[in-house]
């Protein structure tokens, strides 16, 4: 058991896209390798986003170019579990508005129902997801048709996104016009709600997955609520005062740099009298106020502390002024690099 890595005990990795395995069009570095390993392995890989705006052919061709092993039905959308979600609350063959890109259409088409662009159609739904060229006036036709009754549905709610270039508005942040027009707030599908989950599970068959994502509040809290393990890695927006003040439902049961620790021995966080231990680091919560002292790698140290600080939070949040030391002090400054 000594040599088990931390991919083992799992059958599916359920693997966020944005942050993870690419940013932009450029691949995360080392992230196509950890994945053609895994599949070596035998562990199956479906790669579970919350962008709505492409196809899964086409999100399995970026990830191909990258390096990465990908078929079509090997990708889960937010799309797909939204247009799932609609699909059980109408009438077969319904019209539904579509505000949003070719992904969630032909994911409304794959499930029997008619994808329209106005609100003169009557149609039972409205279901929004992101792309990057929404107009005003499709995002007036959506709001239009929540008046008069459809049942309205978002493929995620991701406040942003993460890019090349930094992080830009998201699906949740152009949700909030109709919702803002209409004083309706629409059925999530996306993480961390269960629909996104559900449709993983339902298109794998797996018994014993492991989410991967660099969101606390989509990948990890979708896993939380799923039940399942989570690993976040530090390639996405997540820092590590995000981790440290994290609340129960967004801490993960594992932190990594990268996917490569899928494919090395966990290590172990362990209790050391008063603190918590990781291989050569110490963290200690005392006097409210987390300390960290040793050497070696960054992210055993973040590991060690987030173990201190989430037993002195208990069911709440680290309060970040209690944190920050361990974070801006000369020996423990490089793991803040570890972002």
């Amino acid at each position: 058991m000594d040599t088990q890595t931390l991919i083992d005990p799992y059958d599916t990795l359920l693997l966020d896209l944005d942050g993870v395995v690419y940013l932009g069009h450029d691949a995360v570095p080392g992230a196509p390798e950890a994945l053609r390993e895994a599949m070596e392995h035998g562990v199956r890989l479906a790669y579970v986003t919350n962008n709505a705006s492409r196809t899964p052919a086409a999100i399995a061709q970026h990830l191909s170019a990258l390096g990465a092993p990908a078929t079509p039905g090997d990708v889960v959308t937010s799309a797909q579990a939204a247009a799932r979600l609609v699909a059980e609350r109408v009438e077969p063959g319904a019209a539904v508005l579509v505000v949003g890109g070719m992904g969630l259409r032909s994911a409304v088409r794959a499930h029997g129902l008619r994808p329209v662009t106005t609100a003169l159609e009557g149609p039972a739904a409205v279901v929004q997801g992101m792309v990057t060229s929404l107009s005003y006036g499709l995002l007036a036709e959506g709001a239009l048709a929540v008046r008069q009754g459809a049942l309205f549905v978002a493929a995620n709610a991701d406040s942003t996104m993460p890019t090349g270039r930094g992080e830009i508005p998201g699906n949740g942040a152009m949700v909030r016009v109709i919702a803002t027009a209409t004083g309706v707030e629409p059925i999530v599908a996306g993480k961390p709600e269960p629909p996104l989950h559900r449709e993983s599970i339902l298109r794998t068959g797996s018994k014993r997955p492991l989410v991967v994502g660099d969101r606390l509040d989509t990948d990890i809290e979708g896993a939380t609520n799923a039940g399942v393990d989570g690993l976040l890695v530090l390639t996405g927006v997540t820092t590590p005062l995000d981790l440290l003040t994290a609340p129960p439902e967004h801490r993960p049961s594992y932190v990594a740099a990268d996917l490569s620790a899928l494919h090395l021995p966990y290590p172990e966080v362990r209790r050391a009298g008063e603190g918590w231990t990781c291989r050569g680091w110490n963290a200690r919560w005392q006097e409210g106020r987390l300390g960290l002292e040793g050497e070696g790698d960054p992210v055993d140290g973040l590991r060690a502390a987030c173990a201190a600080a989430w037993e002195a939070a208990g069911e709440g949040r680290a309060d970040e002024d209690a944190v920050k030391a361990v974070l801006t002090s000369p020996l423990s400054g490089r793991m803040s690099s570890a972002d």
